[in-house]
């Protein structure tokens, strides 16, 4: 099998996710906003935005924050590619791989933000001890779609308005996230291909015979005429 069209498809996705960050950071202001489809409050939209954080903006609230999280991506992007090169080895169902080529390229993205931008871009927080590793995610897909009120009977959330869908994110989010969906919608026939592959190997092993048997029916079998030739002279009449 040919393992390394499944990289080609992670650095395909790398290309245009890096190609639209640094359009993004080249042509538009933090917080400009271009229209691309719908002229009211919804539709589609080219939101820059920075994001020093993981995805949806979540953040780690303290001095080596940044700097963990992405010491963590980065070993995140190794493990995912080994573990696809490995499952390509073994002849993992094909659908599978594609969908963690998906997920390599997203993460490879997400990498390249964190540990270059901040000095490509000096896109890094002020307070940052360095700009290495502390690069801010370029987002700019932004969906807004409809909103709505939360009923007042609702605890908590009663009277709020909610906006779907409010997070702006990039390609290389977008590729994880249909990386990881598809995974677990076509998990059973992702998977079914190894567990049935482990059965069948278990029974035809269990049906060959080995050198071991043969040898050890031959013994039985030697052994079983001696018993029976020796049985048959202490029987023989004696003159």
């Amino acid at each position: 099998m040919k393992i390394y069209k499944y990289f080609l498809l992670a650095l395909f996705i790398i290309l245009i996710d890096q190609t639209s960050k640094i359009l993004v950071h080249e042509y538009m202001q933090v917080g400009d906003e271009i229209k691309i489809i719908g002229d009211g409050q919804y539709g589609f939209r080219l939101h820059y935005l920075l994001n020093p954080g993981m995805a949806l903006g979540i953040r780690w609230e303290n001095e080596f924050g940044k700097l963990a999280l992405t010491l963590f991506r980065i070993g995140a992007m190794f493990v995912i590619g080994y573990y696809l090169y490995k499952m390509a080895l073994k002849g993992a169902h094909a659908g599978f791989l594609w969908c963690m080529a998906l997920i390599l390229g997203g993460a490879v993205g997400n990498v390249i933000d964190s540990t270059f931008y901040g000095v490509l871009f000096d896109n890094h927080l002020v307070d940052s001890p360095t700009p290495w590793f502390h690069g801010q995610v370029i987002d700019m897909l932004f969906f807004p779609l409809f909103e709505f009120t939360w009923p007042s009977w609702i605890p908590k959330l009663g009277g709020d308005s909610f906006l779907f869908f409010s997070p702006v994110f990039n390609i290389a989010d977008s590729s994880i996230f249909v990386g990881v969906v598809l995974i677990l919608i076509f998990q059973q026939r992702f998977f079914a291909q190894h567990v049935d592959g482990d059965a069948e190997v278990s029974e035809g092993e269990r049906a060959i015979p080995t050198v071991e048997d043969a040898n050890g029916a031959a013994t039985s079998n030697d052994a079983s005429a001696s018993n029976s030739v020796q049985q048959d002279q202490e029987t023989e009449p004696k003159p």
